[in-house]
């Protein structure tokens, strides 16, 4: 940064002030959305699981990818080539606190119509470490959700093995929007 640059940009940021009390889920809006009617999620049934629990072992890689989807989008997800809308930290974070926010996002992240998101869930040293419970845990409950179509392990600049792309389906208004987009070009 150039002296100048740094005068100006120090000027502009004069009156900002940080926030408070930030939550550990960033947005960030591509397009402006149509209205929705919200949901209070704190109404909703929490379905995801929480019974035995099988182990992914810290070699396996965190994939999924629903019946029907194709494998393009998948490998599109694994190159990072989708931009994320929405991030969710679960950092150091007790397994309950991790499903009740994974619960939450996945709601607010549907609600908005969003497709791209990044969850960051950490990286243990050896299978049973916490870091790693909340891995397998999320892998579990990312399938439990229909909305979901795929999921696999990041990029290193996006937190590596340490955190997960996931693609949500399209809602009926984007379908609708994209065939009604498709359709005037073939005219």
């Amino acid at each position: 940064m150039k002296p100048d640059d740094k005068s100006l940009f120090l000027e502009a940021m004069d009156d900002v002030k940080p926030l408070k009390n930030a939550t550990c889920i960033a947005w960030q809006k591509s397009k402006p959305q149509r209205a929705a009617a919200t949901v209070d999620v704190l109404q909703l049934d929490n379905f995801l699981t929480t019974g035995y629990l099988d182990i992914v072992p810290l070699a396996d890689a965190l994939e999924f990818k629903r019946e029907g989807v194709q494998t393009g989008v998948l490998d599109k997800l694994r190159q990072g080539k989708y931009p994320q809308q929405a991030t969710l930290n679960l950092l150091r974070l007790p397994v309950e606190q991790c499903r009740q926010r994974l619960f939450a996002f996945m709601q607010e992240a549907k609600q908005q119509g969003l497709r791209n998101l990044l969850i960051v869930h950490g990286k243990g040293r050896d299978d049973k470490s916490h870091a790693n419970i909340v891995r397998s845990y999320l892998a579990r409950w990312l399938a439990e959700f229909q909305e979901v179509q795929a999921f696999c392990v990041a990029l290193p600049h996006h937190g590596g093995s340490g955190a997960c792309y996931v693609a949500l389906k399209k809602s009926d208004a984007q379908r609708l929007e994209n065939w009604e987009r498709h359709a005037k070009r073939s005219r």
